[in-house]
Formats: structure tokens, sequence, C-alpha cells
């Protein structure tokens, strides 16, 4: 027995030994991969200490000793665009990766605006049939967060752009890649690094954070431990947090109680809806939790079926009707419309009970309000406003939103060193709440990542928020405006540009355009004038200057082109507005002359400020220059800043 167990364990040692000895490479590496031109070209993995490493591609050997820690990186010398070639990767073992191509790579990176498909993106079918094109390369990150730096990605493999893959590339970035192709007739590798929801913070490094004035004291009461410990004190924080607002206990509550129309719950918290949950007094948390509505019928002709529509409820729900079931969906963006049986409503008093079961992200009841509503027989009513609550549990899990940092320690830093051109960036509608502190986050997260890649002048360029027709506007205050301000600012740092869309239409209520297509040749015209030599305009007007004659404003612009231009037959340009000193807004007059806009109202006799674009939905606005790019939002003034204090805040832990 005792001769078994050693043989045994001479075996487990020996298999130990063979896995450790195996040269690894990170998964950024695989066959039909594109490396980067004209510059040096990382290659890094992991053997036995000491070890030998050498690498042979085209016409280069290199070869390199493992550290104490395993960790070996080579830097092949440049390499002009071509392909296909082989790489040979050998040590105790060998390595080989095929069909690699040389030419750009660029990393694509944000929410869901960026992650959104060519096969979801507008004419999609003719998209998908006409991609063939050997020389268009993709690799999808697979969606992953860690509190900690992590040496590899989770999953991904490089694609060869055909009619069975693309649909499932980035819109943004494989237009872009195809119209970049079109000018360079050189491979194009695009790094798909997105995730939709995300917040701007989870792309940040800890680092970065406890270099900023604006973020260190948030950082640190961020521990440094592992996502599973995290997790837990993350759910001991909320669970304490919650059961403070609701002043009960969770454990042992009777839930099945709560679906019924005899159930008090004239002390439950309330909260509005269609309106995500993060955003209001439940704040950050995932589970379970129960909403109820209370309505009163007078004597409507109940005695046929009702229809009861909820928008969309984030992730499942179980829906009651005076505690009959009458529909469950398990689908986050699913548009929820259940039947109610005759019999089930009464006159007087009726409740709607939902529970809303939500695995990560936002939670409740979200969309248009006029979309919640009770379409009974020969009448409409409202449900939209306020809703009871009752959290029911709190789950174990922690999401790319909660914490700092999640989704750069699992979906950046494993891609370091990795070389590419520059990064396409699209993202900034999950900070809308808090816009005017992402004056701060957007350059510290380029910064950042130019630093993680010892590259200063990386280019870097970022579409603007799309029209969405969310809430305010001049007067209330209107932090989607707020955000496209803070986008524009950030032109100030070099080597980066900015791409508009508020054109861009397809419906103002869907915070996803389908036009996706226009948002990549435009980034592409960045890249090609700033980085290519293919000079051309790539961009709109851009304020310059503000020139008061009496009661006329006198607009100048940066960036017309060959001149201004408005389509509107009339010559009438919509989206300005203009006040005096008491702060009114009032819109404005517009037209063009020569290279100037020309501002004026007769209820504003004494102009002081502008305003263009700035509202959620602008796509009323109608100045463009003669190459067909429209005219970027903005404002002369800083009275109304609706975010100035809303701040990034870790959730306490415990």
């Amino acid at each position: 027995m005792f001769k078994k167990c050693c043989l045994l364990l001479a075996g487990i040692i020996s298999f130990c030994l063979q896995a450790r000895a195996k040269v690894i490479l990170p998964k950024i590496f695989s066959d039909n991969m594109v490396l980067q031109r004209n510059g040096l070209i990382p290659v890094w993995g992991w053997a036995d200490a000491n070890e030998k490493i050498e690498v042979r591609f085209n016409n280069q050997v290199k070869s390199v000793k493992a550290g104490k820690n395993g960790k070996w990186l080579i830097r092949l010398d440049a390499e002009n665009a071509g392909g296909p070639y082989d790489m040979t990767i050998k040590g105790k073992n060998t390595v080989q990766i095929r069909n690699i191509l040389v030419g750009e790579v660029w990393l694509c990176s944000g929410q869901s605006n960026m992650e959104w498909t060519v096969g979801q993106s507008m004419n999609a079918k003719q998209e998908i049939a006409a991609a063939n094109n050997l020389f268009i390369r993709h690799i999808k990150i697979q969606r992953d967060i860690s509190s900690l730096p992590q040496n590899d990605i989770n999953a991904g493999d490089w694609q060869i752009c055909d009619s069975t893959t693309v649909a499932n590339f980035t819109g943004v970035g494989y237009f872009f890649a195809k119209n970049l192709y079109n000018e360079l007739k050189i491979p194009v590798g695009l790094i798909n690094s997105s995730w939709g929801g995300t917040n701007i913070e989870t792309w940040i490094s800890r680092e970065a954070f406890e270099n900023s004035d604006e973020f260190k004291e948030m950082i640190a009461g961020m521990p440094k431990i592992d996502l599973d410990s995290l997790s837990k004190l993350k759910v001991k924080g909320s669970v304490m947090r919650i059961e403070a607002l609701q002043g009960t206990k969770m454990e042992g509550m009777n839930t099945s109680q709560f679906r019924e129309l005899s159930f008090d719950d004239s002390k439950w918290p309330v909260l509005n809806q269609p309106q995500l949950w993060e955003e209001q007094s439940i704040g950050e948390l995932d589970g379970i939790v129960w909403l109820r509505k209370t309505i009163v019928l007078a004597s409507l002709d109940l005695t046929k079926e009702a229809t009861l529509v909820l928008s969309k409820i984030d992730d499942n729900d179980i829906t009651y009707v005076n505690g009959i079931k009458v529909g469950s969906t398990n689908q986050w963006d699913a548009n929820r419309r259940y039947t109610i049986p005759p019999g089930v409503l009464k006159e007087g008093k009726n409740v709607i009970a939902v529970r809303v079961d939500d695995t990560g992200g936002g939670g409740g009841i979200y969309g248009d309000a006029a979309d919640v509503k009770l379409i009974l027989y020969n009448a409409s009513l409202p449900l939209s406003g306020e809703w009871k609550f009752q959290v029911e549990s709190v789950i174990k899990t922690t999401n790319q939103n909660s914490l700092p940092s999640l989704c750069f320690n699992a979906m950046i830093s494993p891609l370091i060193p990795f070389a590419f051109q520059g990064v396409l960036w699209y993202q900034g509608e999950s900070n809308a709440g808090r816009s005017y502190q992402y004056r701060k986050a957007f350059p510290l997260l380029i910064n950042d990542w130019r630093q993680k890649w010892n590259n200063s002048s990386m280019p870097f360029y970022f579409v603007q928020l799309a029209t969405f027709n969310n809430p305010g506007n001049s007067n209330e205050g209107c932090g989607w405006a707020e955000l496209r301000e803070a986008q524009t600012m950030t032109l100030s740092l070099p080597n980066t540009g900015m791409c508009v869309t508020t054109d861009l239409v397809t419906n103002p209520k869907d915070i996803h355009p389908t036009n996706k297509q226009d948002v990549g040749n435009r980034l592409a015209s960045l890249a090609l004038n700033n980085l290519y030599s293919k000079n051309m305009i790539c961009n709109g007007p851009i304020y310059k200057s503000m020139e008061i004659k009496n009661d006329q404003v006198i607009l100048s612009f940066d960036n017309i082109g060959t001149g201004l231009y408005t389509p509107d037959k009339y010559g009438y340009i919509r989206g300005f507005e203009m006040a005096g000193k008491d702060q009114v807004f009032h819109y404005a007059k517009a037209f063009i002359k020569g290279n100037t806009v020309v501002l004026f109202n007769e209820k504003v006799e004494n102009p002081v400020a502008v305003h263009f674009g700035w509202i959620g939905d602008a796509s009323d606005c109608n100045l463009f220059n003669k190459e067909g790019y429209p005219a970027v939002p903005f404002r002369t003034d800083e009275w109304k800043t609706v975010t100035k204090d809303e701040k990034y805040k870790i959730e306490k832990l415990n």
C-alpha cells in the first residue's frame, strides 16, 4: 500500500512538473491574429524559471530566458504589413500560431454601443452577406471581472471576417475596419474588449485612481482582496443598508403574502417606476425585490379581459394581479405585456405585485413611462410614478459596475503590452448621472491606458453620445448634454478625436442607434486624416467665439470645411437657444451669414448666453459643414450644471 502511494505521489509530482514546463502564451495570441506593423512586436508568456525560449517569425529568430517567476518577454523587430505568416515558440515544448497577418490593430472598448454587433446593426442581412475579407480579423474578449489585475483574459479567439463570423463583430469596429482597409489595402485587426452597461470607472486602473486628486479618497475604500471576499463584504454591507431603509429584517420574511390583495404594504418605502432602482434609494443592488402598485377602479366594464403593460423589467419577473399570476418573463430587454383574465380585476382597490429577480447590472422596471399602463376595455390607466417596494434578498455577486477597476483588471490589464495602433471608445451613457465628474474620469482613463502601454501619444478616438430622448433641457439642466460637454472638453488632450452622432437618428427612444455604419466611417475618417496621411475633412463645426451686436449674437466656428451648411430648404437652423441675464432660454431664430451663424429672438433684448443641442434628443439640430459633418453641441455658460455634485462612490462594504 505504501509503495502504491509513493508511486502515485511521484506520478502527480511528475505531471505537475510537466505542466509547469509547458510554454504557455496568453490567449490574445492565437491562429488568425493580426500584429501591429511598423513597431516592436511584444511576444510573451510563461514557462519554467530560467527556461530558454526561442521565437521564430517571418525571417526573425530571437531568444530569451524566462525569469525566476517563469514569465518571459521578447520584442520582435518591426515588420511591414503583410502575411500570412506562422510563429513558432519553442521551449521544452513547441507552440505554433498560424495564419498571422501584420497590419493595423485597434482596441475597441466601452459599453453597449461599442459591443453592439454587425448582426444588430442597420441593414444587417446585406452587410453579413457581403462580408468576405480575409484581411479583417476580430477577437472578442469574453466579459469578465476581477478585483485584482489578471495575467490573461478568460477567453477569446481571433476570427477571419466572412459571412459566417461577421455578425458577432463589433458593428462600430467592423465598419471602421472596412473603411480603413478600402483606403489602405492592408490588414486590420480589431480587439473588442467592451461590455454593455459599464461605467467608465470599471475600465480605469487602481493606480490611476490612487494618483488622482479627484478619486484617491474613493479608491482608498477599495480593499486589495479577491473578488469572492469582496462579494461577501458587499452583500453584508448591502443587507445592513437595505434593512435600515426598509425597517425590516430580510431573514425569515414571509414573501408569499406580498402578492395578495389583502397584504398591508403601508409601511413599505417607495420608488419611481419606470426607472432603474440603482438611480434611486435602493441603490446598487442585485437580488430579489417586490414591487407593488395599488389602483382604484371605478365601475368600469371589468367583465372583459384587460392588458397589463410594464415596458421592460431588468432582469426577470413574475407578475400578479390581486394574487393571481398573470405572466412571467426571463429576459431583461423584453417588453412585458400580460393578459388579465375576466373577473380578476375588481371595482375598488386592486393590487399589481411584481417579483423582480435582478441578476446583475440595472434592476427594476425601465423604459418609456407611457408604456407602463393598464389597458381596459374602454379605458387606459397610467401606472407610472410611485410604487411600493421591499427587498427580499441580496445575491452574492459583484457586477462590473459595482466597484472600480473590475473590467480593467480582467479585460484590459491582460492585454498589456500587446501592440496596437490606437483606441476606439464608445461609452458614457452609464455616466450621465455624474457627467460633470466625467471631465476628470475620461482624461484619467486615456492617460492611464497610455501610461500602461508606455505610449504618451497613443491615438484615442471616441464617439460622442448619440441622440436619446432622456429628461432635461436648457432651463431644467440636462445630464446627457453635460456628458457630451465633458467629452468635447477631452479633446484638449493630444491625439484625440471625437465623432459627433446627433444626426444619426433611428429612434430617439432607443439608446442603441442601429446606424453603426456612419459611426464607423466617421471614426475611420479621423484616423485616415490624422494618422494615415489621407487629407480629408473629418469632423464638423465646433464653437469658436461669440460676438454680441445689439439684440443679435454672431457665432464663429472652427472646422467649417468648405463652409457652413444646413439641409433645410429655407435656410432655417434649428437647435439654437439664447438667454439674457435672467438665465431663461428661448429658441433662437438662426441663419448662416458667410462663415458665421446669426441668432436673434425678440424676447431676448440683451443676449448673454447661447446653447446649441443642449438636450438629450438633439436630432433637430441641423447645422453642418458642406462635407456633411454635424456641428458639435455646446453652450457658452455654466449656469445650470445639474450633475456637478454627483460623485462616484464605493458602497460601504461592511
